[in-house]
């Protein structure tokens, strides 16, 4: 069979399911989004129709990578999922069993990173740390120029780091990981709990009056128009932030720290705030240059064109 030179790459995220189809030269060409289902069965057979609609989109395909949030194998092996509540599933083989074709399959967060190495903010850096704010919290370790996946390819769980071992109980089944607060659903979270306590009247009133619709673009529209309990939410989850990127720094020293996922485009709300908890709590703060901050530049595509790329090593 001749090459076509194309591959395509599907990002599984916590809300949404984005494909790209991607030429020789790196440019996309076709794209498709669809809700992202619940369920091992639901999730393969939308992975597999959005798989064949990008086939025929594209006359034929190289190879199909696939991006998830969660903890992957080096055999394609899906280990842990928790947002998506899936486990202990041969995602690739079973992929690659019903589309006849060559699988990719690794975190969303990876895919991400291998897409700003290639392409973004990341060309010609050695050692980063590349973090998704989304539903939850995605991340990636650059060293040496390359996507570090650890010994058994699960590494890069900042996320599920237990930051507070009396915290609320995180979707992984343990208590206070970072995720629970650094992320779309735990600022959520912290809004709910402030309309709760009786502090944030604003958010009820936008969410309708009904404290479980609170949601964390809730709290970003009211804090710009300057309500207090939604600032005081906002230093909260930028406190949260700042914690795990001091953590990060203490542990890998990066060049940069590179942000995607939905809450980069509230970033100047939460910029200034990081950088002042951060400033307080990373180790040998006075010795290291400003922490260098950047958003991914590939935006939300980044990972379903990770994704694509990497399916060429197919």
């Amino acid at each position: 069979m001749s090459s076509s030179g194309f591959t395509a790459g599907i990002d599984v995220g916590g809300t949404k399911c984005l494909a790209v189809v991607v030429d020789p030269d790196n440019r996309i060409v076709a794209e498709s989004r669809v809700p992202t289902p619940r369920g091992a069965t639901a999730l393969i057979d939308v992975v597999e129709a959005m798989a064949h609609e990008l086939i025929e989109l594209a006359g034929g395909l190289d190879g199909i990578g696939v991006g998830l949030p969660g903890q992957m194998d080096l055999s394609g092996r899906m280990a842990f999922a928790p947002n998506l509540d899936l486990g202990d599933l041969p995602l690739q083989a079973l992929l690659e069993d019903r589309l006849e074709t060559g699988v990719f399959v690794d975190n969303e967060a990876n895919c991400a990173a291998t897409a700003e190495l290639a392409l973004g903010v990341a060309r010609g850096v050695s050692d980063a740390v590349l973090i998704t704010l989304g539903t939850g919290f995605g991340n990636a370790i650059i060293v040496n120029g390359m996507v570090n996946r650890g010994a058994f390819g699960m590494a890069g769980e900042l996320g599920h780091t237990v930051v507070n071992p009396s915290g609320p109980q995180c979707s992984c089944g343990n208590r206070g990981c970072l995720e629970r607060y650094a992320s779309g659903s735990g600022l959520q979270w912290m809004g709910r709990e402030a309309v709760a306590s009786g502090e944030a009247p604003r958010l009820l009133t936008l969410a309708g009056g009904d404290v479980e619709n609170v949601k964390g673009e809730h709290v970003t529209r009211a804090a710009r128009d300057g309500d207090k309990a939604a600032l005081e939410v906002v230093d909260r989850f930028s406190w949260w932030l700042a914690l795990g990127l001091a953590n990060a720094v203490a542990v890998l020293d990066p060049e940069m720290v590179i942000l995607g996922g939905g809450l980069v485009t509230d970033w100047d709300l939460f910029d200034q705030r990081v950088r002042h908890h951060y400033d307080s709590m990373v180790l040998a703060g006075a010795y290291r240059p400003p922490l260098r901050i950047e958003p991914v530049a590939l935006g939300e595509r980044a990972g379903a064109l990770g994704a694509a790329l990497s399916a060429r090593s197919l």
